[in-house]
């Protein structure tokens, strides 16, 4: 009888040894470990056992619901968005919801996820729908006073308080709704799966469990997910994959401001951004955000400078204040509240050694109005020449505004759509604004504003009239 090497018994045994897959990016290891060396996730690593012998584990195939037909003849119309009512949630969307999508929309605890669902809720049941809303986190009494409070009370508006994902799933035979709300779905466990609610495995399941029960009703689910510190959605990567819209609610804890995007749609752009006002008495969408980010001071005041900003493809006016004052410490400060204090530093750097600024010694303090939160450089020309202004204590001219990139060579480099950000300037009453050079060629600019060109920021502060 043939020897059999060691070489190829070790490699059989290798083989035959069972692998580790992490749930959230799919990286393989050896052995077990409690944190996945990809994506640094805790306790997503499981035992992946493959199919055995490389054979298949579906041999059958079940019966179809209904035969493959000619794609010219699918019917259109009933994957067709349906408007919810909600004209700023409409717009994010791509014109409502389609039959049969899953939303997910995330948020920091607080933010107004279940006032705007119970208020979007309301108006589906005003317009003839019956909507299920299933609340895992509270009681039925509690979101009885808040639908009570926003006005969200009809009789075809059905609540539910419920933690097991089996009955659920009764509840949407039962009540056959046409609308479904799920709050949510980190709160929902499946007796079926081990592990508590939140899990990886148990929001799997309950995700899985809804988007099988929406496709085969056609029936639009609105899915609530919690975030993590750093904003992203909670639970396995693998949720983000499954549903078909992933929309992220923000806002400023002290601000009544919230602005909902979609990070994921299948049905429409990502590009967009709804508004809203949150207050005791429920929320509204805002048509136009604009004059909450402007000061309406009767006088003009040196460190402030108007700027035009893109959400999406919405443009909005922002007014950025700053306020340069001597230091009494070593160390100067830079503080900042809805801007990026790297930017700001960037900035300050670039004033100084460029424009000859002296403001090594001075302490700086940058805020937006009505918390707003720049993000995009488009914002640094604005931020530049308000430090500026504050720093010669000379207010910029009345109806000013600037857009601009500044580069480390003190250069202002165009930024996309100042055509859009021209108009929305021209449309608020603005008369003058300051844009890099070159960035309106072979492009009229929009009537009653006149457009300065800068090439660098030394043009730029000559153009706004604080500088020689």
């Amino acid at each position: 009888m043939p020897a059999v090497s060691t070489t190829t018994t070790k490699r059989a045994d290798r083989s035959a040894r069972p692998g580790f897959r992490c749930s959230e990016c799919g990286w393989t290891a050896t052995k077990w470990v409690g944190r996945c060396g990809e994506c640094q996730a805790w306790g997503s690593v499981a035992e992946d056992v493959g199919p055995g012998g490389g054979a298949p584990r579906t041999v059958a195939t079940a019966p179809t619901r209904a035969p493959a037909r000619p794609i010219s003849d699918i019917d259109v119309e009933s994957a067709r968005a349906r408007p919810t009512g909600v004209d700023e949630l409409d717009r994010v969307l791509g014109g409502g919801i389609v039959p049969g999508a899953v939303v997910l929309l995330a948020g920091e605890p607080g933010v107004g996820k279940s006032t705007l669902l119970l208020d979007v809720a309301a108006r589906a049941a005003r317009g003839g729908r019956r909507v299920l809303y299933v609340t895992g986190e509270e009681s039925a009494g509690q979101v009885r006073l808040r639908a009570g409070r926003v006005g969200a009370l009809h009789p075809s508006l059905l609540l539910a308080d419920e933690n097991d994902l089996a009955t659920v799933l009764g509840h949407i035979e039962v009540v056959d709704p046409d609308l479904l709300v799920l709050d949510s779905v980190q709160t929902i466990a499946s007796a079926a799966v081990e592990g508590t609610a939140g899990g990886v495995a148990q929001v799997r399941e309950v995700t899985a469990a809804v988007i099988a029960a929406a496709k085969s009703r056609d029936l639009p689910v609105v899915l609530v997910g919690h975030v993590t510190k750093d904003g992203s959605v909670a639970g396995p990567r693998t949720l983000e994959h499954l549903v078909d819209v992933v929309c992220q609610f923000e806002g400023e804890r002290h601000s009544r401001l919230r602005l909902l995007r979609a990070t994921k749609n299948r049905y429409g752009p990502t590009d967009e951004v709804g508004c809203f006002d949150l207050s005791e008495t429920g929320i509204a969408g805002i048509t136009d955000p604009s004059g909450l980010f402007v000061s309406h001071a009767a006088s003009t005041v040196p460190g402030t400078c108007l700027t035009v900003t893109l959400e999406g493809r919405r443009p909005l006016a922002t007014e950025v204040q700053a306020l340069v004052a001597p230091s009494a410490v070593p160390n100067p400060r830079r503080t900042t509240s809805g801007v990026d204090s790297s930017r700001l530093a960037m900035v300050l750097a670039v004033l100084q050694r460029r424009l000859g600024a002296r403001l090594a010694d001075q302490d700086v303090y940058v805020s937006t109005v009505g918390g707003a939160r720049v993000v995009e450089p488009a914002a640094d020309l604005a931020l530049a020449l308000a430090a500026v202004s504050s720093r010669e204590n000379t207010a910029l001219p009345r109806g000013l505004v600037a857009v601009g990139e500044v580069g480390l060579a003190g250069e202002i480099r165009t930024v996309s759509g100042v055509g859009r950000r021209l108009s929305e300037a021209a449309r608020l009453g603005f008369t003058r604004a300051v844009v890099p050079a070159g960035s309106l060629d072979g492009v009229a600019a929009p009537d009653g504003i006149t457009v300065l060109q800068a090439g660098d920021l030394a043009q730029a502060v000559v153009a706004a009239g604080i500088g020689t």
